[in-house]
């Protein structure tokens, strides 16, 4: 038959076969309900609707409905119409049925990277997300410019010039799917202007180089001292991944005297830097690093991201390009990977608002208590662990005795307590001595839980 879909409220697909118009239907409607297709309580539409949407008399549907009610594979009630009922089905051989397993969540989970997921904004994120809707015109749904709304770009080109200290306008900025999602964007870019190596920091995300991996660039790690990272790239390197505003794990900023060498670099090089600046609005015990685009925004990529200050969930990120790597970057993204827009316009609401700098100030307030907190707890419970990058950031590195990292990792394993060690995050070509330490995440438990993983992580410590 020309049509086979019926519809009052949702749509029914049926195919009717076999002999005879009034067998056939009855036949399909049971085969769905027999194999699960159409679930116990659903409502079918009413005779007339099928029937004028599969081209058949209405007392056919009628009769159909009424052998599959005596049957028992339908019920039928005044006012109520016609629903599947409530029978046991046999599984669906497209979806063999296997045991479920729910992936294990730690009690305590003290793993970095993440915010506080139980305090996002969700009442003002509601507002924003209300207001922004009710204004956006009607062009703005379509299927949209490449580089991201103009309403976020520009709130982010003004947001991040009185907070980072970034130079830029909207049209240098590229919105995108967090913060790999741009990185393998930039490896594309990279190979077109020929570049093959790319310097990185011997302590950094293994995630991160493998994004410039998959797009076939080499990384080769940078040294590091007790001022952070060395930054002296080897010849024939195009590009330097860094996190200077506040070196992820270590914790430090990179000095100013390395900030300056690594723009020379830059500029002398023809090369280009990738800033991580990845929780540059969270700092407790100095003033705030601003990003080191403002030095040189001519050869600066400067990549920042909502999954610190908001939730990883909402998949924004984005990247402040040197004008003349703009539409580079906009042709390597390409128009199949615009973020969603809804989330584009909130977000731009929600800064231009003052509720982005509210909700921040909050959230750096109830994370310097945490971080307190963990400080207070070690001076009493583990004096002799020493925490360090402690001064900025969602998390602490904890230096151990030498040799007691994995055994502590196994402890708080025992403990029902996830932890990171620093050797994950260590690059395997690394020729810095390796050191043992902790990675401890201070953002990520919720409030009622802290005080919990705050004593279970003392208990491990030695």
């Amino acid at each position: 038959m020309a049509r086979t879909w019926a519809t009052l409220g949702v749509d029914l697909h049926l195919e009717p076969a076999g002999p005879g118009v009034r067998r056939g239907l009855t036949d399909a409607l049971r085969e769905a309900v027999r194999t699960g297709r159409l679930a116990p309580g659903t409502r079918l539409p009413s005779s007339r609707s099928l029937a004028a949407d599969l081209g058949v008399a209405r007392n056919t549907v009628a009769d159909a409905y009424a052998d599959l009610v005596a049957e028992g594979w339908l019920t039928a009630r005044q006012g109520s119409g016609t629903q599947v009922a409530d029978r046991a089905v046999a599984a669906s051989a497209a979806a063999p049925p296997g045991p479920h397993r729910t992936p294990h969540r730690p009690r305590y989970d003290l793993r970095p990277g993440s915010p506080d997921l139980a305090s996002f904004p969700r009442a003002a994120w509601l507002r924003a997300a209300r207001r922004a809707l009710t204004t956006a015109p009607h062009h703005v749904l379509g299927y949209g410019d490449p580089r991201g709304t103009a309403e976020l770009r520009t709130a982010l080109a003004g947001y991040l010039a009185r907070v980072r200290g970034v130079r830029t306008g909207p049209e240098h900025i590229v919105v995108c799917a967090g913060f790999a999602h741009g990185l393998r964007i930039l490896g594309e870019v990279l190979r077109e202007r020929g570049t093959d190596t790319v310097a990185v920091e011997s302590y950094g995300l293994d995630l991160h180089r493998d994004q410039l991996t998959r797009a076939g660039l080499r990384t080769r790690p940078l040294p590091f001292d007790e001022r952070g990272t060395v930054v002296a790239p080897p010849p024939g390197t195009g590009a330097v991944l860094l996190t200077p505003s506040h070196q992820f794990p270590m914790g430090v900023a990179l000095p100013p005297d390395r900030r300056a060498a690594v723009t020379d670099w830059a500029r002398r090089t023809g090369g280009l830097v990738l800033e991580d600046d990845y929780d540059g609005e969270f700092r407790y015990d100095r003033q705030a690093v601003g990003a080191l685009q403002g030095l040189d925004p001519g050869h600066v990529v400067c990549l920042g991201t909502a999954s610190k200050s908001l939730a990883p969930g909402l998949r924004l990120a984005w990247m402040v390009l040197p004008p003349d790597l703009a539409e580079a970057a906009v042709r390597a993204k390409g128009h199949a990977e615009v973020c969603g827009v809804l989330d584009q316009l909130t977000l731009a609401e929600f800064i231009t608002s003052g509720a982005h700098d509210r909700h921040v100030r909050a959230a750096r307030l109830r994370y310097r208590r945490r971080r307190d907190a963990l400080v207070a707890a070690l001076a009493t419970a583990a004096p002799a662990v020493r925490p360090t990058g402690i001064a900025a950031g969602l998390h602490a590195v904890l230096r151990l005795p030498p040799g007691t990292e994995q055994a502590v990792v196994q402890a708080a394993a025992w403990q029902d307590l996830t932890l990171y060690g620093l050797s994950r995050f260590r690059h395997p070509d690394a020729t810095v001595p390796p050191l043992d330490a902790l990675v401890v995440g201070y953002g990520t438990p919720p409030d009622h839980a802290w005080a919990g993983a705050l004593d279970a992580l003392c208990r491990v410590l030695p």
